[in-house]
């Protein structure tokens, strides 16, 4: 998960201050604390990796290229994660690959659950835990889940983002936030509990 401060610079809101004036290490470096974190987070909506690649590569390409007229912001890690999130949906819409767009806003599911999250990353959610059967258990739970709760696990769990921010991010309103949480911690529970392991 990419952090707000590194251990030996500026805080991304001043990094993101001197890109936008026109500084190529501040731009190497937000692209150094966050090229992870879009991937991770893209994975939830498409298996293709090398589109997820490209997309990213994209995005920080017309950043550099437009930085003279972006605004500034509170949240870089917001920012750029609405961002991707927008130009992967249309590039699926394009080419007709995985969901459309409508599936995407609406939340339906279109086929099996997508892959899962990064073994690295379910770590963070069971940091009680080291034992590797465990994390094997929540893994396989992790991908039964429907694409909407997995977002919502990430983006709530993963990436550290509040509710209020989450709502913003998917679409939808804060009582939904709460469901799909809900339900993806009750579905957690029940599919590790018929792998015959507790959470």
């Amino acid at each position: 998960m990419a952090r707000s401060r590194s251990q030996t610079g500026p805080d991304d809101e001043t990094l993101w201050n001197q890109f936008r004036g026109g500084d190529e290490n501040a731009f190497a470096r937000l692209y150094q604390n966050y090229v992870q974190t879009l991937y991770h987070y893209c994975a939830h909506f498409a298996t293709d990796r090398a589109l997820i690649k490209d997309c990213i590569h994209d995005l920080f390409v017309e950043l550099w290229k437009h930085r003279t007229t972006i605004g500034p912001t509170t949240s870089v890690r917001f920012y750029l994660m609405a961002s991707i999130k927008r130009k992967l949906v249309r590039h699926l819409t394009a080419e007709q690959k995985l969901v459309s767009q409508d599936d995407m806003i609406n939340g339906r599911r279109v086929g099996d659950t997508l892959p899962g999250a990064d073994p690295s990353h379910e770590n963070l959610l069971i940091a009680h835990e080291e034992d590797s059967y465990m994390t094997d258990c929540l893994h396989q739970a992790l991908d039964k889940l429907p694409r909407r709760q997995r977002e919502a696990v990430h983006l709530r769990y993963f990436q550290n983002m509040s509710n209020e921010e989450i709502s913003s991010l998917m679409e939808i309103n804060i009582q939904s936030v709460y469901n799909l949480i809900f339900g993806a911690m009750s579905n957690l529970k029940r599919y590790v509990t018929l792998e015959n392991v507790s959470l």
